[in-house]
């Protein structure tokens, strides 16, 4: 099934009568970041399921809610909680958020994720900014009738994550404490974690981390022309990368101090142009 304008239109009605303005920056939270939107000034939060035709999380982790308001002096909408192919959903719905955000009027958006290092260099508490994606795995969100509306029927996966995004967020990592690198994400399509074999393959293809989300979205955003900045925090070394099993608790530990990767993301918003 293809996700047409026409799809949209009563989603962005009733979402535009709530907000009472046009966001300007998209935001779209990982597993366990929803705390992020506890900085967002004069909240308007709708469930998803108040959303006509938007789709449900069902991952733990994720609140299920779109909060809108200002940040910095912008005005954000924020998906807090995000929708992945191992919950149920065709690749061609995960589609939705970015499409969705684009017929709000967003311009921009700001994909993050939760992910494991590849890159023996990275380590957990790092921060990565997506410079591209691998994705060998599952259809495309773009199958299906093509809605030139949106953008064409094969678009090019040059700059999917825009230099001048990913430069402005290098530029504010210069004034954070986290450790920011730079590089690849490994799309994998979970959602079970990847094997030791797994990991040391997407190493050699040049992943510096994998995670099971961000992908989609980006492929559909560069479809319809929206600068997006993706970034991935670490919270674990991938399986084989040390000699040590992948940890919940451990996981957990990075995610609630998480605070200063906020105050990151903060800075990037309040540096962006709209």
């Amino acid at each position: 099934m293809s996700f047409p304008r026409s799809y949209f239109e009563e989603a962005v009605s009733v979402v535009a009568a709530r907000a009472g303005f046009v966001p300007e920056i998209g935001v779209i939270l990982g597993s366990g970041l929803g705390g992020f939107c506890d900085s967002i000034e004069s909240p308007v939060e709708i469930l998803y399921e108040k959303i006509p035709g938007f789709l449900r999380a069902t991952a733990s982790m994720h609140a299920g809610k779109l909060v809108l308001g200002t940040l910095c002096g912008k005005r954000i909408a924020c998906l807090s909680g995000r929708f992945h192919h191992y919950e149920g959903y065709s690749y061609e719905q995960l589609c939705i958020p970015i499409r969705f955000l684009h017929c709000l009027g967003v311009k921009r958006t700001i994909l993050t994720n939760i992910a494991g290092a590849i890159n023996p260099a990275y380590r957990p508490g790092d921060v990565m900014i997506l410079r591209d994606h691998i994705k060998l795995f599952g259809d495309s969100p773009l199958t299906g009738a093509n809605d030139s509306e949106f953008g064409p029927r094969c678009p090019k996966m040059r700059n999917v994550y825009a230099p001048e995004l990913r430069a402005l967020a290098k530029d504010a990592a210069l004034a954070s404490p986290l450790t920011v690198h730079e590089g690849a994400y490994f799309f994998f399509p979970g959602p079970q974690f990847e094997t030791a074999a797994e990991i040391r393959a997407a190493g050699l293809l040049g992943g510096d981390v994998a995670g099971m989300s961000t992908v989609p979205e980006a492929i559909a955003a560069a479809h319809c022309g929206m600068p997006i900045l993706g970034l991935s925090l670490v919270v674990n070394m991938a399986e084989g990368v040390w000699d040590a099993p992948i940890e919940n608790d451990a996981i957990n530990a990075v995610l609630s101090d998480a605070g200063t990767f906020y105050s990151y993301l903060k800075d990037i918003i309040k540096r962006m142009e709209v």
